[in-house]
């Protein structure tokens, strides 16, 4: 095994004159599974071609994409794991200060917008080759969007790049169909058939049948067109009954395939099993590594996709709802050559995914028709086609417990709780609980009020009530000390601060005192972002109440941790203004004590009220009788 040349020395250790492909990553290079450039580099090369990987080019120096020569047959481009823009800026607009997918851990690594910036710098290089772009940034930018950090609505990437084909979603079929065609000779700007890809063209050669979505232009000037748009693009992503979407934008036309096929169980093993080296690259070592690898290199991925759906997560829109997923024995050979690597030290980190316990579809029906389009499978109730069913993952993680050097299985990428408790056979949640939780386990309710729930496309806290009052008991029966620890999102469109107020109700009521708090991000793409922008349900076009100030998002936030001293004082001001004044107190149905200030303000009302009172009075001491109506007057009392 050996890492992608990465330099002319490399090249010529290897004999390689010119490079099939030189692939431009925003990350720093890790080899391994768990990042879409490793998987993309190992699958071309399997199939026969040479790709040489510069990672984190110097944007500013024109010249820093030549280092490994002209490719032969195109440029790949990606913006690496996550967009470049989460990765510089937190929800408040500040520059983070740390990169985990760079080398050192350092931020700046890469430019704002890395795939758009790439992507020219490679067509100013040599316009003649074909520039292809892929990756999250890219996919979740592929039509008109609207962009948080500059708080407009933007093109397709695909206008800006100037690339000549966008791989978005899972790009395994696309890559080695376009990298097979450009090798037998033919011209890119004729490629445009390949299943999940879009490209520009002239109207004129707009294919028949797709469905279009309101103009570049439209969506820009129109909320709700933008809303009809966003709702347009969801309604086709499916590989069963997706059609081509087609969007206007100036003189050219946006076109979108439909999605590509997802990978056979044969084809993710083969994917899973290509030599990667498992590591980052060891030019990094001296300069501390790359921290991303940390929390995978003992992970195994067993699925992919997600039928969870969460309106605020990209899944849904690039890799998709069906849930496909690797062997048993696919699985277990890759657990065994974990035992092998240098530093484990006994504990598998994670046998998961987009979700680690969906290991199949949700109903029969969606193999053959599709993916019911605006409906959930778990979401506001779990639909009655709902298919549950933990035996064949129970038996993977008790086979994976058996291997020699194993120690321990842990269970990190995430429990959709709410499948979970669906399930009639309590085998599996008793083994969760026993062998596969290192004192937490970390589930997502989000939120309590049904109104924020629908808007995010998640199950009533009835379901989380269920499950926890379940895990608890299974827990104690097992005389373990364990404990839920749930993600909760604040500010997220359909939350007003009385919503935030249930929530911390919620909290104190279940002694739950939550450490982070995720303020809602509006990411490219996603059916929350829509909502955020447009103030409208997309599939319903209602509006949709979005808390856009600096002041009520931290309210939002303290709310959720109230029992923390250094935020009582913003509680206090938060049930203020929400007219919660009740909550305000000592004791028991209380949610935060008063302070100082809070108790200064009440004796000075209660003084104002005192002379309000007093000036009231007449000189005998006595409130002055009431007004006698005038005859042939109303009283302004009501008729009864």
């Amino acid at each position: 095994m050996a890492f992608m040349p990465i330099s002319k020395e490399d090249m010529r250790e290897r004999g390689i004159e010119q490079l099939d492909f030189v692939y431009i990553l925003g990350d720093a290079y890790v080899d391994h599974p768990s990042f879409g450039a490793a998987i993309i580099t190992r699958l071309l090369e399997h199939h026969g071609y040479t790709v040489g990987v510069i990672a984190q080019p110097n944007w500013k120096d024109p010249k820093s994409v030549l280092r490994l020569g002209l490719p032969k047959l195109a440029w790949l481009v990606s913006a690496g794991n996550i967009d470049s823009m989460v990765a510089h800026y937190t929800v408040a607009k500040r520059p983070r200060a740390d990169d985990a997918y760079s080398v050192g851990g350092r931020n700046g690594k890469r430019p704002d917008r890395a795939a758009t910036v790439y992507c020219n710098l490679c067509r100013n290089a040599a316009p003649e080759i074909p520039v292809l772009c892929g990756g999250l940034e890219v996919s979740l930018r592929r039509f008109a969007h609207y962009d948080y950090w500059s708080n407009t609505v933007m093109p397709s990437v695909l206008a800006d790049t100037r690339a000549d084909l966008l791989m978005y979603g899972m790009g395994e079929h696309s890559m080695i169909e376009i990298a097979d065609r450009l090798a037998a000779g033919e011209d890119v700007k004729t490629i445009r058939d390949v299943r999940g890809t879009c490209y520009l063209c002239d109207p004129r050669e707009t294919p028949y049948g797709a469905v279009q979505c309101p103009s570049f232009k439209e969506v820009s000037e129109n909320k709700e067109l933008y809303a009809k748009s966003c709702r347009i693009q969801y309604d086709q992503q499916d590989e069963v009954y997706g059609k081509t979407i087609i969007q206007r934008h100036g003189d050219k036309m946006l076109v979108q395939n439909p999605p590509a096929l997802s990978l056979t169980t044969a084809e993710l093993d083969e994917v899973y099993s290509l030599p990667y080296e498992r590591a980052y690259h060891p030019c990094y070592e001296k300069e501390g590594g790359v921290p991303s690898i940390e929390e995978v290199r003992f992970s195994v991925t067993h699925n992919r996709g997600c039928f969870g759906f969460c309106n605020f997560c990209s899944i849904a829109l690039h890799q998709g709802r069906r849930v496909t997923v690797r062997s048993e024995e696919s699985v277990l050979e890759e657990a065994r050559k974990l035992t092998e690597m240098e530093g484990f030290k006994g504990y598998i980190h994670d046998v998961g995914g987009p979700t680690a316990n969906f290991r199949g579809p949700s109903c029969e029906k969606q193999l053959k028709y599709g993916l019911c389009k605006g409906k959930k499978c778990l979401a506001p109730s779990p639909c009655k086609n709902l298919h549950v069913d933990h035996t064949e993952y129970l038996h993977i993680l008790r086979e994976m417990r058996k291997i020699p050097k194993i120690k321990k299985v842990f269970i990190r990428s995430g429990i959709r709780y709410d499948y979970l408790i669906e399930d009639k056979d309590e085998a599996f949640m008793r083994e969760l609980i026993e062998y596969h939780i290192s004192g937490q386990l970390k589930v997502a309710p989000e939120h309590c009020s049904a109104a924020v729930l629908d808007k995010m496309g998640k199950p009533h806290i009835e379901a989380y009530k269920r499950f926890q009052k379940k895990f608890y008991e299974i827990t104690g029966q097992k005389g373990k000390e364990q404990y839920l620890v749930p993600y909760l999102m604040s500010s997220h469109p359909g939350s007003a601060l009385k919503d935030a107020v249930e929530l911390a109700m919620f909290l104190k009521e279940n002694h739950i005192h939550p450490e982070q708090v995720q303020d809602f991000y509006p990411t490219p793409g996603t059916l929350s972002t829509c909502m955020f922008y447009t103030g409208l349900d997309p599939y319903t076009l209602e509006p949709v109440y979005v808390a856009k100030k600096p002041e009520e998002k931290a309210m939002q936030r303290v709310l959720l941790q109230y029992y923390k001293p250094e935020n009582q004082r913003r509680v206090i001001e938060a049930l203020c203004k929400a007219g919660r004044e009740d909550l305000i107190g000592n004791g028991a149905g209380k949610l935060v004590r008063p302070d100082s200030a809070y108790l200064k303000m009440q004796r000075e009302k209660q003084a104002k009220r005192g002379e309000r009172n007093a000036r009231g009075r007449n000189a005998s001491g006595r409130k002055p009788a009431a007004k006698t109506p005038q005859r042939g007057k109303p009283s302004g009392r009501k008729k009864r």
